[in-house]
């Protein structure tokens, strides 16, 4: 066999793979090179739509978080409201209370003797009047005895007044409670 020398022909070839292998080197970097910064990019773009949905959500929260508000304000007024409505019935439910407690006051109250004074604190009925005579402040405090819904009278004073030429008067000042819670004013 002829003796043919390989080796600058084997050099050759190794360097054309070397450079070869440079230029896949240099091409593989350059596309990772710009993998990276399309990532980054696809990042950061996810990155501005993510912080744009919170701003959406935030303000979003903001409007409920007010629209909250306003219901906690329209169920204070509604509770409000409805206390009103319950002072109103409670005192419709009371208006034929007080108009028989004044009934009867007035079936009580004999000929000769007139209120002058009528106050109510609690359940206890205070009375201020005038009478022709004692026998008739009697009369009316039997009469109130007597008046259902009444406990009985209790006569705190009696004054006798001159009325002129008329002849006296008798001033009193009697308490009485009412026995029925029905019949609150």
């Amino acid at each position: 066999m002829a003796r043919i020398n390989l080796l600058p022909w084997r050099e050759k070839q190794r360097e054309v793979r070397h450079q070869h292998f440079l230029w896949l080197l240099v091409g593989i970097a350059v596309v990772a090179t710009g993998l990276i910064v399309l990532g980054e990019r696809i990042l950061d773009r996810a990155i501005e739509q993510q912080a744009s949905r919170n701003a959406y959500l935030g303000a979003r929260i903001a409007s409920l978080d007010e629209r909250i508000s306003q219901i906690s304000d329209l169920q204070a007024r509604r509770e409000q409201l409805l206390a009103r409505l319950q002072i109103i019935q409670g005192l419709q439910g009371n208006r034929p209370a007080s108009v028989r407690l004044f009934d009867q006051l007035t079936r009580a109250l004999p000929d000769g003797v007139y209120f002058t004074e009528l106050g109510r604190v609690g359940k206890t009925l205070s009375i201020g009047g005038v009478a022709e005579s004692n026998a008739q402040v009697s009369q009316l405090l039997r009469s109130l005895a007597a008046a259902g819904g009444l406990a009985v009278p209790v006569l705190e004073e009696v004054k006798t007044a001159s009325a002129g030429d008329e002849g006296s008067t008798s001033v009193f000042r009697l308490t009485v409670a009412q026995a029925q819670a029905g019949l609150e004013a």
